[in-house]
């Protein structure tokens, strides 16, 4: 779900990195050290990760571990200033200094027998390892310090050197997969800067206009890709930077903080809005609008079934009286849930039978009713104004837009002109399991300031949760795949 915005995110840092790495090239200004790299991705999953496992502490947190730890601990103290005394009995015998560190390393850690000990052969090819990359990075100036005779070669040099960018030095790692952990972390070095870099304007001008391109051709909407470029512009510029694992998580959070502001729409559950009119003795009227072929009928069957589960008893009214088959297939979909259908005869007023549904709620002492629509494009004007005399006559507490995910810049501009018709207060954006671009979920609710209030995720009845922008976050800023199931 949502690839299309990881890759362009994540291309985004990696631009970046590139960027301000090439330019510490030139200025001499670049060297390696040892380290784990981070990709962009492991970010959100680090701290996620961490979040768990600092509940898990706080359940498991008792007072006799802790007291046995305190006591301890003097004991362990004891054993490393014994530890600490034996060189300088050793330096009485005039013993070879490096025989001394030797002793007292095998004594230190051969208390822990769960550790592996380091043999000196791995000792020796470690060092040998750490020597060819610094010869490998110190030699590859070799040729600017070196005069020439020949001046074609001068001048071709160069050119090759901005076109291999830093990550192709290192052939080796990136053709072995398995140099990158489980945690996203490629076991290769990182690089550092001698002389700290700040992010300026230069650094991220033209990376982010590639940004905003690419969300348009992804369907998102022309204020929204303007706002993410313009905020993440904002958070990065003047950013003091030392490594390169600094650009990939300051871009990270740029971006998350961004998308974070433009998803956030605050508003009530409906669930909440079901509990306050109980309590008031009212059922909770709810209208769905939106374009044919959006799945408008079966999201009503969807969220009947979701709300019986609840331990809710909805109605349905079959107000879409223009097409026959229209009355049928809501009715398929209320019998197949087990919900009461108020219905009329074709070419019946279908405000008539959303007023009788609220009728029939009132009186049986239902909580919810369910009020399906003519679908209509935002453009047919008597249609629209026949959807306005539903809304005046049932009075209903919601009017929801259902728009399909994956028409992405289609569903955001039908949502605007039906907010402009008839006023909807919210959105159930339907086949979102299948949006591999998530253009519409991302611009959908900031256009009309609207919230998202479900989201459909497949076929069945069971195939329906609640929106959450945290749950979106994670979507769009973990590299992990999901169960969409188990959110629901």
């Amino acid at each position: 779900m949502f690839e299309s915005l990881k890759k362009k995110f994540s291309r985004t840092s990696e631009k970046l990195e590139e960027e301000l790495i090439e330019e510490a090239e030139a200025e001499d200004n670049l060297q390696e050290e040892s380290g784990s790299r981070f990709s962009f991705f492991s970010f959100g999953k680090k701290n996620k990760e961490e979040e768990k496992e600092e509940e898990v502490e706080e359940e498991n947190l008792l007072p006799e571990p802790e007291e046995e730890i305190e006591e301890e601990a003097p004991d362990e103290i004891e054993e490393v200033v014994e530890e600490e005394e034996v060189p300088e009995e050793v330096e009485e015998e005039e013993a070879p200094v490096e025989e001394v560190k030797e002793e007292k390393k095998s004594r230190f850690w051969n208390r822990n027998k769960d550790k592996e000990e380091t043999s000196e052969e791995d000792e020796d090819s470690i060092e040998e390892v750490e020597e060819e990359k610094k010869s490998h990075f110190w030699s590859r100036n070799k040729d600017k310090d070196e005069p020439s005779e020949d001046e074609d070669v001068e001048e071709e040099a160069p050119e090759e050197e901005k076109k291999s960018h830093f990550w192709s030095r290192n052939k080796d790692k990136d053709e072995d997969k398995s140099d990158v952990s489980a945690d996203g972390e490629a076991k290769g070095g990182i690089f550092s800067f001698v002389r700290e870099k700040t992010i300026q304007e230069k650094h991220v001008e033209d990376i982010l206009f590639e940004l905003e391109m690419e969300l348009l051709q992804g369907d998102v909407a022309m204020e929204v890709a303007t706002e993410v470029v313009e905020s993440v512009k904002e958070n990065l510029v003047g950013k003091k930077i030392k490594r390169s694992n600094d650009i990939t998580e300051y871009t990270f959070y740029a971006l998350r903080d961004a998308v974070e502001e433009i998803i956030s729409i605050p508003g009530k559950s409906m669930t909440e809005m079901i509990e306050e009119k109980k309590a008031q003795g009212e059922p909770l009227v709810v209208m769905f609008v939106g374009i044919n072929g959006t799945g408008k009928t079966t999201t009503i069957g969807k969220l009947a079934n979701y709300y019986m589960k609840k331990g809710y008893t909805p109605v349905i009214a079959a107000s879409d009286t223009f097409r026959a088959g229209a009355i049928e297939q809501v009715t398929y979909h209320a019998d197949n849930v087990g919900v009461k259908i108020i219905k009329h005869q074709k070419g019946s007023d279908p405000a008539a039978v959303a007023y009788d549904a609220v009728e029939h709620a009132r009186a049986q002492g239902k909580e919810l009713v369910l009020i399906d629509t003519a679908g209509r494009m935002q453009t047919n004007t008597n249609l629209m104004d026949e959807m306005k005399k539903i809304k005046r006559v049932s009075k209903p507490d919601l009017v929801i837009f259902v728009g399909d995910a994956i028409t992405g810049n289609d569903a955001t501009e039908q949502a605007r002109k039906f907010n402009e018709a008839i006023d909807i207060d919210g959105v159930i954006l339907t086949k979102a399991d299948a949006d591999s671009k998530g253009g519409a979920s991302l611009s959908i609710g900031y256009v009309i300031q609207k919230p998202i209030m479900f989201l459909g995720v497949g076929q069945g009845y069971d195939d329906i949760m609640e929106y959450d922008s945290e749950w979106m976050l994670n979507q769009l800023f973990s590299d992990d795949e999901e169960v969409v199931a188990d959110e629901a």
